[in-house]
C-alpha cells in the first residue's frame, strides 16, 4: 500500500475535502499540522512515504531532502509552479512532480483589505472599539491616490482594476513589464525609481525567487513618500524585512500590509509583531475554502493519475 504524507496541514482542514476513509484501501495516509522543526526533523519523519502532498511552499523540498528520501516517487504540490521544490534533483531523482490548478482572486481581494485596513487605520480602531475609546484616529483617502505595482500579471492585474474603480491613478513596474497590459488597463508604466518616488501605496505582485529578492531596502524605503504604505502579499524575500522593521521603527514609511515572511511562521518574538504601523495576517492570500476544494481535490486526483502511469499537470 502506497504511503502518503499530506505536509503543513495548519488548520487541520484537509480531510474536510480528503474522503480518507474511501482511499484506505488504496494508501496509508498520514496528515501533518505542525511545521517541521528543521530539515533533519522532516527527514526522520518522512523517511518511509513514496508520496508528499504538499501546501504551496510551507515545507522547502530541497536537494538535500530529495537526495536522502529514498522511497520517494511522487510529489503533489498545490499550484502549477513552487519555487521551493528542487526539480533538478528531483528529475534526477526520476520523482514526478504534479500540480493543481488555482483560484487567482483570493490574493487580490486580501491586497485591498490590507489597504483599505491601512488608510483606515482599522486595527486601531477595531482594537480601541474593544477598550471602550471613540475615534481616534484620521484616515486617508484612496480616490485620486497614487498606486504603484510592483508586477502586472494575473494578480497586479485584478488589483489594478480595483484601484481604478476606487478612482486612483495606477503605475506599475517590473523588469519584463508588459506595456499592452499596461495600455489595455490605462495603467502608467514607470520607472522603478519613480513608483517609489510617487506612489502612496506601493503593492508587491512578483514573483519569488532570485530575480527579485531583496528587491525593496531600506534604499528603496528610503525613496518613498514618507506618507507612503507597503503592501506585500507576494513572498516575503522581495522585501528586506530587516530593512523594513528600520523603516516602520522610524517612520521612514507610514506602514506596511504583509501576508508573507522571509520566515513562515512568523516567529512569537519577531519584531513586525510588536510595530503599532503594520498590519499582518498570517499568508492567507491562498487560503480560502474554494481554493483549498480545487487544491486537495485535484491533489488526489494528480496522485492517483501518477499511481496509474498517467501523469497530469506534470511540472519540470
Amino acid at each position: 500500500m502506497l504511503k502518503v504524507a499530506i505536509l503543513d496541514d495548519y488548520q487541520n482542514i484537509s480531510q474536510q475535502f480528503v474522503d480518507l476513509e474511501k482511499l484506505a484501501g488504496k494508501y496509508e495516509i498520514k496528515i501533518f499540522s505542525e511545521p517541521f522543526e528543521d530539515e533533519a526533523d522532516a527527514l526522520d519523519k518522512l523517511g518511509d512515504f513514496e508520496a508528499l502532498l504538499i501546501m504551496r511552499e510551507r515545507t522547502p523540498i530541497t536537494k538535500n531532502l530529495l537526495e536522502n528520501l529514498t522511497k520517494l516517487k511522487y510529489i503533489i504540490t498545490t499550484g502549477l509552479r513552487n519555487k521551493s521544490i528542487d526539480l533538478e534533483t528531483a528529475k534526477k531523482k526520476k520523482i514526478i512532480i504534479s500540480g493543481t490548478d488555482s483560484n487567482v482572486n483570493p490574493t487580490p481581494e486580501l491586497t485591498w483589505a490590507l489597504i483599505l485596513g491601512l488608510a483606515r487605520n482599522l486595527k486601531e480602531e477595531i482594537d480601541n472599539m474593544y477598550q471602550g475609546y471613540w475615534q481616534t484616529t484620521l484616515g486617508v483617502e484612496l480616490k485620486g491616490k497614487i498606486l504603484g505595482l510592483i508586477g502586472l500579471g494575473k494578480v497586479g492585474s485584478q488589483v489594478a482594476k480595483i484601484g481604478k474603480a476606487f478612482g486612483m491613478q495606477v503605475m506599475a513596474w517590473s523588469e519584463n513589464l508588459n506595456l499592452d497590459t499596461c495600455k489595455e488597463l490605462n495603467v502608467l508604466p514607470s520607472s522603478k525609481e519613480d513608483l517609489l518616488k510617487n506612489s502612496d501605496f506601493i503593492s508587491i505582485h512578483v514573483q519569488g525567487g532570485e530575480r527579485y529578492k531583496n528587491c525593496i531596502t531600506l534604499k528603496e524605503m528610503d525613496k518613498m513618500k514618507k506618507t507612503a504604505f507597503l503592501i506585500n502579499t507576494s513572498r516575503g524575500t522581495i522585501v528586506s524585512e530587516d530593512d523594513l522593521i528600520i523603516a516602520l521603527s522610524t517612520n521612514e514609511i507610514a506602514g506596511a500590509g504583509l501576508d508573507v515572511y522571509q520566515k513562515e511562521p512568523l516567529p512569537e518574538n519577531n519584531k513586525l509583531r510588536f510595530l503599532p504601523n503594520v498590519l499582518l495576517t498570517p499568508h492567507i492570500g491562498y487560503v480560502t475554502a474554494e481554493n483549498y476544494h480545487i487544491y486537495y481535490s485535484q491533489m488526489i486526483e494528480s496522485l492517483e493519475a501518477c499511481v496509474n502511469g498517467k501523469p497530469i499537470r506534470v511540472i519540470e
